[in-house]
Parts: structure tokens; C-alpha cells; sequence
């Protein structure tokens, strides 16, 4: 910013931490000199697979009508999902990714004062969200790398006004059990909104799936997101969703921008929910890439977290040192140092052969 800016500014920018997202391939191309086809990208947790066949088809198909403003209401978008998801229309809301969704809830219902729950190593939107606008993040010790759902239920107050869990959760991969995530749905106050992050369900074998209590209206305080830009292969459109009850919705659609998800997003979305091959080829891909990766880090002696999404977490020593050094070796990983993790490193499953390059580089760099 420059010198003497005039403006005053408000004043939680001053606190309000920054995202640090993975570095794109051209960005290290340039700045190391390589040829940007010979970098791999393992850092963001993106689809290896590319995106949906038919989504790409879809988007296509909507290139000569970009002139028009797309639908304000996704009504096409909403009523597929809600054919898919078993519910109404009027429980879902669309997000310029399910990020934007998350600050939607922020504008909605933390004031300054408020006070949000969210775990130790949670996803790093959470505080962004919070310190934007006014609250106190309450941050509850991590067991395990993981939630403790149930010291998250004891730090509720009357000031909480939001309980944060990704499940699983971004960057340790971790899996909270059924029952306690039960258990803590049912401990959940009624003026507190418990929002479950489900960016990773789909990669789960048998997710929990609480979409019968959203059906029920019996958890009117529970809001679930969801995204595309996962398991669907669809992070550069920008589209996710939120789940909850209609009265919730409501209210959030009157904070949503009148055009926050462009045309070929919702298209390119809805064609992607209808291809259950990609859908099975990237979880088989998953599976694999997880083993491969588990087996290596054993071999190498190198501690892991077992991870139920689409990156697995591993402790190498100096992970800032270790995120540079294979980025010379054109392979881009995430350093933990901002998820107060410094010896660790986030990797995304890529191809088989992606897989094999981080290995290599991996071992040549330790």
C-alpha cells in the first residue's frame, strides 16, 4: 500500500490473515526457468484426471451465448441438484466455489464480538472469515492432527455464533468418526450454525450422509457446502454450493452477488454430476495414488497421516526447504508453515506417473 494512503481503512484488515494458495506451474516456470511442461502441479488438491468429458462438452456448447448474463437463480443448476441431492431447490444456494459460500454465513451471522469454533489446523478460510468480519476465533487443540469434536462442543458459549468442521478436513486428510460428528450435531445450540465442509466427501467409500436431517428440518442451525472443484475437476470455473434449511438459504440469498456464478460454470457443473465414469475413475485413481504414496513414505521412513481425501500430509524435516528444493526438480507441493505445520508438506494425488516424478524427487531431495 502506498505511503500516507489517505483512506481509513477497517481496521480488521489489519489482523485478517492471508491465503496462501499452491503456485501455479507458470509462476515457477518463469521464475526458475523451466519449461512449464515439465512441472508437475501436486499442490492444490485438483482432480489429476482433468474435468468431467461431458462437462467439457457441456461448456463448449455454451461459448456463443456468453454475451448474455447467465442465470441469476442457476435454476437449472439448483434443480438438478436437488433431483440428485433429494431435496428442494429452495435448500440450496450456489457459490463463486463453496469458499464464497462460507462468507456468505460470515456476512449472515458473525458480528463483531462473535465468537466462531473451529479445530486446530482447520482450513485456513475459517479465520479468514472470522477476523473479516469482527469475530473471535476460538481455536480448539487438534487430537491427533484431527478434530476433537467433543472439546469443540465444550467450547461453545453464548457468544459462539458458528461451529466450523471440514470433513474430512483440509490439510491433514483426517476422517472424524460418524458418531462423534452425530454427537455433535445433537450438542449444537440453536443460535449456534454448524457448518460441515464436505469439499472432500465424495472421495469417502461410505460418507456419513446427513442429508436426511437437512431433508427433516430437524437441524435448522446445520448448513453443509459442498464444491466442484474436487472430485468433479472443475476448480478453475469457481462453483460450489451450500446445503441447508430453507429459512437459512433465504437469508443467504439476499447477501449473494445477482450473477456470482458465471454460465459456463453452471453448465459445465451440471453436465459433471451426470458422468459417474469420471466420477469412478478418479476415486480408483485416488485409491491408488493414496497407497502408492503410503507405501513409499514407509519405505523411506517417513511419518504420514493416512488421509480420507485427495493429498496426504508427511512430515519431511524442514518443510519450507524441502517445498524448494523440489520445486527445482519441477515438482510443486504445499509447505505447512502457515498451518503452523513447518516440517510438513501437503501433496496432491496426481497421475501415476505425476506420482512417480514426486517419489523420485522426494528421495533425491532427502
Amino acid at each position: 500500500m502506498p505511503a500516507g494512503f489517505p483512506v481509513t481503512l477497517n481496521p480488521s484488515l489489519a489482523s485478517l490473515p492471508v491465503y496462501q494458495p499452491g503456485r501455479p506451474i507458470e509462476e515457477v516456470a518463469r521464475e526458475l526457468g523451466l519449461p512449464a511442461a515439465d512441472i508437475i502441479k501436486l499442490a492444490s488438491n485438483e482432480n489429476p484426471l482433468g474435468p468431467s468429458p461431458k462437462a467439457l462438452e457441456a461448456m463448449r456448447a455454451a461459448l456463443p451465448q456468453l454475451q448474455l448474463y447467465p442465470d441469476g437463480n442457476a435454476f437449472y443448476s439448483k434443480r438438478r441438484l436437488a433431483e440428485t441431492l433429494g431435496l428442494s431447490a429452495d435448500h440450496l444456494i450456489l457459490g463463486n466455489g463453496s469458499n464464497e459460500v462460507l462468507e456468505f454465513i460470515g456476512h449472515a451471522v458473525i458480528a463483531p464480538g462473535a465468537e466462531v469454533v473451529a479445530s486446530q489446523y482447520c482450513f485456513a478460510v475459517y479465520p479468514i472469515v472470522t477476523h473479516l468480519f469482527g469475530g473471535q476465533l476460538v481455536v480448539v487443540p487438534a487430537r491427533d492432527y484431527g478434530h476433537d469434536l467433543p472439546a469443540m462442543a465444550r467450547a461453545l458459549t453464548p457468544r459462539t455464533r458458528v461451529v466450523f468442521v471440514a470433513n474430512p478436513n483440509n490439510p491433514t486428510g483426517t476422517l472424524a468418526p460418524a458418531d462423534a460428528v452425530l454427537a455433535l450435531i445433537d450438542a449444537i445450540p440453536p443460535h449456534v450454525l454448524l457448518v460441515i465442509d464436505e469439499a472432500y466427501l465424495e472421495y469417502l467409500e461410505h460418507p456419513l450422509d446427513l442429508l436426511p436431517l437437512i431433508r427433516a428440518g430437524t437441524r435448522p442451525n446445520l448448513v453443509l457446502t459442498r464444491t466442484f472443484s474436487k472430485i468433479h475437476g472443475l476448480a478453475g470455473l469457481r462453483i460450489g454450493y451450500g446445503i441447508g434449511h430453507p429459512d437459512c438459504i433465504a437469508a443467504l440469498e439476499k447477501i449473494r452477488e445477482p450473477f456470482n456464478t458465471n454460465t459456463v460454470a453452471q453448465v459445465g457443473a451440471l453436465a459433471a454430476l451426470d458422468d459417474t465414469e469420471h466420477l469412478r475413475r478418479t476415486r480408483e485413481n485416488n485409491t491408488r495414488g493414496l497407497r502408492e504414496y503410503g507405501e513409499a513414505f514407509r519405505r523411506m521412513g517417513l511419518s504420514f497421516l493416512p488421509s480420507a481425501a485427495n493429498f496426504i500430509l508427511v512430515r519431511v524435516g524442514d518443510g519450507q526447504g524441502v517445498f524448494a528444493a523440489l520445486q527445482q526438480r519441477g515438482v510443486i507441493v504445499r509447505p505447512m508453515g502457515g498451518y503452523q505445520l513447518p516440517e510438513w508438506v501437503r501433496i496432491s494425488v496426481g497421475t501415476p506417473a505425476e506420482n512417480q516424478k514426486c517419489l523420485a524427487a522426494l528421495s533425491a531431495v532427502l
